[in-house]
């Protein structure tokens, strides 16, 4: 059974979009009608446990991801794509890559965790291990993330959003994933074009974090930072995100 999806666009360029830790396919909603859907065809996938994909049983780990994500692109009959990863999806895309180089042509890596994974400190563990049942630490997250600046409607939607499209059993293991797995050596070096997307409120996924390790590692890569966004360009500022990706990924 292949991962619930849907698409936007019929251009011929192919892009496939994977969420962040509090998203699902519908996350994107509020970028979509900025993009461009003329030169480009998106697809947007769910994980297992998440959005439309919430029933499907797994083992929530990145190479099952990987694998998923590969089974979509087949499903579409798409041969050749680039890829847009938000936050955990940001290491995520990395995996496809190394796992099928052939069939990858661009990263888009917005508000991205590295291949090395984010190891948290004490508090960091207490505070995101406590969001997978709590729902004011998810709140803190998401504020913390955003700068302590966004109002607190659009905060709970972030985390009403989580809620309703994940189980607590995915939240939890995806976030084992991108704190604790680390592949960066096997990302050094590689060629393949890739556009790091930071947001200027975001205290944890920084420019200074993305360029000691995605700008270290990927010799063709660049990195545009969003001005009045934190870790969620998408929904922050979803004409000037659109905008950057559809530059780099239609040239």
């Amino acid at each position: 059974m292949v991962n619930h999806y849907f698409t936007h666009g019929s251009g011929r360029s192919k892009v496939l979009v994977l969420n962040g830790w509090f998203g699902s396919s519908g996350a994107w909603s509020a970028l979509i009608p900025s993009l461009n859907g003329s030169d480009l065809t998106w697809a947007f996938m769910d994980y297992r446990g998440y959005g439309g994909s919430r029933d499907v049983p797994g083992e929530h780990t990145i190479a099952e991801i990987s694998g998923d994500a590969l089974a979509v692109a087949d499903d579409l009959g798409w041969d050749r794509f680039s890829l847009v990863g938000h936050s955990m999806g940001g290491q995520f895309i990395q995996r496809i890559l190394l796992d099928a180089p052939d069939r990858v042509e661009r990263l888009v890596a917005v508000n991205p965790v590295p291949a090395s994974g984010v190891p948290l400190d004490d508090d960091g563990r207490a505070l995101f291990h406590g969001a997978v049942a709590n729902r004011d630490n998810r709140y803190a997250i998401v504020d913390f993330t955003t700068g302590n600046r966004n109002t607190p409607v659009w905060v709970n939607s972030v985390v009403d959003h989580s809620l309703e499209n994940s189980t607590t059993e995915a939240f939890g293991d995806y976030l084992e994933q991108w704190t604790t797995v680390d592949f960066h050596d096997e990302v050094v070096g590689n060629e393949t074009p890739l556009l790091a997307v930071v947001g200027e409120n975001d205290p944890a996924l920084s420019a200074e974090v993305i360029t000691a390790t995605f700008l270290e590692w990927y010799p063709n890569a660049t990195m545009e930072t969003m001005a009045n966004a934190g870790h969620y360009p998408m929904d922050e500022t979803p004409v000037q995100l659109a905008t950057v990706m559809e530059r780099f990924l239609v040239g």
